[in-house]
C-alpha cells in the first residue's frame, strides 16, 4: 500500500497567482489487492480556483486527459524500464498507456476496454476512485515501482504539477526518481 500527500511542482510558478497559498490539497492513496489495484484520490480546499469537468453519462477511454484537471499513476515492475501511464478524468473518462521504456513507445494498453471510476463531488471535496485489473506482468511481479501523481486545471487556465516528488527543473512524473516501491 501507499498512501501519501502530493505536492505540487515548485521549479514553475506550480500555482497560478490566484490559487497560491490557497489550501489545496491532494492525498493519493493505492491498495494492491491481488490482480487488482485501486486508486483513491482526494482533492480538498477550494474548488472554486479549479476546472473539475462533470462527470459524462457515457465515459470512455480518451487520449490528452493530461492537457485539463487529470489524476494518474504510474505503474511498473520493480526494476524493469517497462511501465504503464493511466490517466483518470474528473469526467469519468480514462486511458491505460504501456511504454517501453522512460516516454519510449507510448501506446494504448488494449487489454483494457473500460474502467468505471467512481466519482463524488461537493464545494469542497473532490473525490476519484478506480479498481485498475493490473496487466499480467505487474499482476505476477511481488513488488511494483508506482507514482501518484496530478495536474490540476486551475480556472485562469493554467496547469499545477502535484507529485510524491519532483526532480529538478521541469515537472516529469515519467522521472522515476519520484516513484515508490511497493507490494
Amino acid at each position: 500500500m501507499l498512501a501519501a500527500e502530493l505536492v505540487p511542482h515548485a521549479g514553475q510558478a506550480a500555482l497560478p497567482e490566484a490559487s497560491q497559498g490557497s489550501g489545496l490539497r491532494i492525498h493519493a492513496r493505492a491498495e494492491r489487492f491481488g490482480a487488482e489495484l485501486r486508486l483513491t484520490y482526494g482533492l480538498t480546499g477550494p474548488l472554486e480556483t479549479l476546472r473539475i469537468p462533470r462527470p459524462q453519462p457515457e465515459p470512455q477511454r480518451r487520449d490528452g486527459l493530461w492537457q485539463h484537471t487529470c489524476l494518474e499513476a504510474f505503474l511498473a515492475v520493480a526494476g524493469q524500464e517497462g511501465y504503464w501511464e493511466l490517466n483518470l478524468a474528473p469526467s469519468g473518462h480514462w486511458n491505460l498507456y504501456r511504454l517501453d521504456g522512460y516516454r519510449r513507445n507510448l501506446r494504448p494498453d488494449p487489454r483494457l476496454t473500460a474502467l468505471p471510476l467512481e466519482l463524488r463531488h461537493s464545494p469542497e471535496t473532490f473525490r476519484l476512485g478506480a479498481s485498475l485489473p493490473l496487466p499480467p506482468p505487474l499482476t505476477e511481479a511481488e513488488e511494483l515501482e508506482l507514482a501518484l501523481t496530478a495536474v490540476l486545471e486551475h480556472a485562469d487556465g493554467g496547469l499545477s504539477y502535484w507529485a510524491l516528488a519532483h526532480p529538478p527543473g521541469e515537472a516529469d512524473f515519467h522521472w522515476r526518481g519520484g516513484w515508490r516501491r511497493c507490494r
